[in-house]
């Protein structure tokens, strides 16, 4: 993995970060506890890859930082949101997240809920309030709305979920696989592409081959994380390993096998790039992502 991407992930990372400890330190919240459940999860770290795509769709078009940022760290608050539940006992009941104790286990799981809730929330809050900006239409702005939602409900995030609970024990070929890591993990990912584009402002054509980049990746991103859960440590990943075979879960490798999984995962990479064909080279940095998908440790 170059230098280069390395320095961009790290880079957007922080503008990220920034944008939303500033966020939840100027809000005014009803509980401070609430709020401290909340920072706890998104102060943990991650990289922020779903913000960083929207940034980087966003540049890739003409777009501008301080437009896109907002609505990029949206993502993450939506995305930490599906964490903080993803963890809890009656879903993967997982004790480690980002090499900290997971939320529930500190705050107990009616907080941890609640946090999840108020994230989910804040999001759409920070959204709608963009609203008084005259860098994003309010035509765009509804777009951007909707997309997200539907992202992360039962057209997207939420449905793939329970898409994987009743999948738990059961036989599944790779048709079925994809179709429940295609709602659960690559909707939202993709959104992140497409949501970016349309704030930096894409016309038509731009758009139709980011959407496609953007689906490619959502899948190379959940085969990755398979696979890693195969082969990578506890250390590494900063969580519990071993947990999809432990909650009898399918995966590519136990459906695909380990390298078929690492070819079907490098295919849809050279895919998304070939999406991007049409782009010069303020495309570069999501063409280093999707590189960096198949290549990352954690």
């Amino acid at each position: 993995m170059g230098d280069t991407v390395v320095r961009y992930l790290r880079e957007k990372k922080e503008q990220v970060d920034r944008f939303l400890l500033n966020y939840f330190q100027n809000s005014s919240d009803s509980s401070p506890l609430l709020k401290k459940a909340i920072l706890y999860s998104l102060e943990a770290g991650g990289k922020r890859i779903r913000p960083i795509l929207a940034i980087a769709a966003a540049e890739a078009v003409g777009g501008k930082l301080e437009t896109v940022l907002p609505v990029a760290s949206a993502f993450e608050m939506i995305h930490t949101f599906s964490l903080i539940h993803d963890d809890l006992p009656s879903m993967d009941n997982d004790d480690l997240r980002r090499g900290k104790p997971t939320n529930h286990k500190v705050f107990g799981e009616g907080l941890a809920i609640l946090a999840g809730d108020g994230l989910l929330c804040e999001a759409f809050s920070l959204l709608s309030s963009l609203k008084t900006s005259s860098q994003i239409s309010s035509e765009v702005l509804v777009e951007v709305i909707r997309e997200i939602a539907w992202a992360t409900g039962p057209r997207g995030m939420v449905g793939g979920q329970v898409l994987d609970l009743e999948a738990q024990g059961v036989s599944l070929d790779k048709q079925a696989l994809e179709k429940i890591h295609h709602y659960k993990t690559g909707r939202l990912i993709q959104a992140s592409v497409t949501v970016g584009a349309k704030v930096g402002g894409a016309k038509p054509p731009q758009l139709e081959a980011l959407r496609n980049y953007g689906e490619k990746i959502g899948l190379a991103f959940q085969i990755a994380d398979d696979i890693l859960n195969v082969e990578g440590t506890k250390e590494e990943l900063g969580k519990s390993i071993g947990s999809d075979d432990h909650n009898k879960k399918a995966t590519y490798p136990a459906i695909l096998g380990l390298e078929t999984s690492k070819q079907l995962a490098k295919e849809l990479v050279d895919q998304s790039l070939a999406a991007l064909k049409n782009f010069d080279a303020k495309a570069d940095p999501l063409r280093e992502i999707a590189q960096y998908i198949v290549l990352r440790k954690n």
